[in-house]
This record gives C-alpha cells, structure tokens and sequence, in this order.
C-alpha cells in the first residue's frame, strides 16, 4: 500500500467521542432554541465552506455528529481529509430536515476546526523540512484528551506520522525516568527486562555523552532533546545508523528546516496538537 494512502478511522473509535460532544451539547432538554423556531418539517441546504487556506481533517465526525441527530439527513463530503482548500470551497454539502441541520452544526464545526487546524500546522512544518532532508514530522501524547485518535489522524491528514498512541505501546525513558532509576544504563537495562522483544526501546539524552551511553547498552531509538542544530548533526553521526534519531524540543516552522538538515530520522512537535490554531469554517444556508 503506497505510503501516501490516508486510511479513515473506524467508525467505532469516532462515534463515541461524537456521541459525547453532542450529550455535552444537547444537555437535559435538547436544542431548545431551534425546536421553538423551526418547524418539525423544516428542511433546508447547506454547506460547510472554508474560509481561509487550510488543509482538512475531521470530515467523518462531522458527518457522524449530522447523521446521529438525524439519519435521514443527506451528508456529502466533497473535500476529505487530506484536502487542501481555499476560501470559498466547499468541504460538506447538507441536505434534509433544518432541525437537525441547526442543532449538529456547533459540534460538527469544533471538530472539523480543530481537527483541520492540526492538519494545517502538520502540512506547514512537513512542507518546511522536507527541501532539508529526510525527516518525518511526528506528533507526541501531548493532545486534547478524548481526541487522541482523531487528532493523531489529523496529523496523518496533514502529511505527518505518529509517535506512540500510548503509554502501554512502547518504551521512551525520559529524564525522570532517568533520574530515579539511577541513570540511563540501568533504566534501559530495567526496560529491557520487563518488555516483551518486540518492545522497542527509546531514550531521551540532553547531551553527547548520555548519547554515548545508551548507544553503548543497544537503545533502539533516541530521542535528542533541546540541542542545536551541530549537535544534532555530530548526534547523528555518532549513532551512525545504529538507533532511530528523533529531535525534540521547541522546533516550529522557522527553525524546523536546519533541524531536518542535521540528518535526524524524526522531529517530534507537540504544539501540533495541542496548539494549533483552528481553520476557519462556516456552515451557511446554500
């Protein structure tokens, strides 16, 4: 499969967090503005357009969030995830009973927003490394609880990777992990007892010589945390092949290109997701 195809998420992992956005929203008695204002037999046609250049992500839970209030309503996605856009583009086009067009459109929005902002701060910094080198963008655990998955896919949408979804898939050791067990030999050594061997094993090192002493006991990746752009080049090659390199550590759009320079195999970005800016979408009558 090309590395390029952006799968969808399953239905089951987005439903529920649509589900949840909606009970947040609908509160004990339901859209009681619109259910006073628009006859039950109202129908009306919308879409949902982009206001400003962007790329989506999110276009299957907004699509579920229309469909769980009202599955009679016609929902056609015209610009899928991984979409670029322009202002005046159409991303959703709706059609059927107002009601349930009024009462979904607030949490389909919030979703397709945030989740498309993500891909857009995904697709700026994946289109600034990549005239530098091989690096790939990845993102951490630093997302909006309840939205990992779908903000994780966003980040797929806008050309980037994922770093762990979890705790419970593989091992990184960072600095306090670090501090407690004594040093980096013996907490991957710890690692390295307790997982299972398909368990690989990354380590965060602030320096060359914490560099040489995971290398020297097998860590399958490191992670080069707050150093510049030559010690990331000298990081590299040190490693010389022998581990994944991945670069952390306050890196955005200006500096990401000398960072990619350097040679890393990832730059991992956390303010991807927990920090974009929204791309600005509106729901109007068509």
């Amino acid at each position: 499969m090309p590395d390029d195809v952006l799968l969808p998420l399953p239905r089951l992992l987005v439903e529920p967090v649509v589900r949840a956005a909606l009970l947040e929203d609908l509160g004990r008695a339901g859209d009681i503005t619109t259910d006073a204002i628009i006859p039950a037999g109202e129908r009306m046609e919308a879409v949902i357009a982009s206001r400003q250049d962007g790329v989506i992500a999110g276009t299957d839970a907004a699509a579920i969030a229309f469909e769980l209030i009202d599955p009679s309503l016609s929902v056609t996605v015209e610009r899928g995830d991984g979409a670029r856009v322009v202002p005046g583009d159409t991303v959703i086009r709706l059609s059927g009973p107002a009601r349930a067009v009024l009462t979904a459109e607030r949490v389909a929005l919030n979703l397709l927003c945030r989740l498309s902002g993500v891909a857009t701060a995904t697709a700026s910094l994946v289109e600034a490394a990549r005239p530098h080198g091989k690096a790939r963008i990845v993102c951490t655990r630093k997302t909006t609880p309840g939205l990992r998955a779908l903000e994780k896919h966003a980040v797929r949408a806008g050309g980037g990777s994922n770093h762990r979804f979890g705790l419970d898939d593989a091992v990184l050791i960072k600095d306090n992990h670090v501090a407690v067990a004594g040093g980096i030999v013996p907490a991957i050594d710890r690692a390295r007892a307790r997982t299972g061997h398909l368990v690989k094993i990354e380590v965060e090192v602030d320096t060359l010589a914490q560099l040489e002493q995971a290398l020297s006991v097998g860590a399958d990746a490191v992670l080069l945390d707050n150093m510049s752009p030559d010690t990331l080049r000298q990081a590299v090659t040190m490693v010389d092949g022998r581990a994944v390199t991945e670069a952390s550590g306050r890196i955005n759009r200006e500096t990401v290109g000398a960072v990619a320079a350097s040679g890393v195999d990832l730059i991992s970005v956390g303010w991807i997701t927990h920090s974009s800016a929204i791309i600005d979408l509106g729901l109007d009558a068509a």
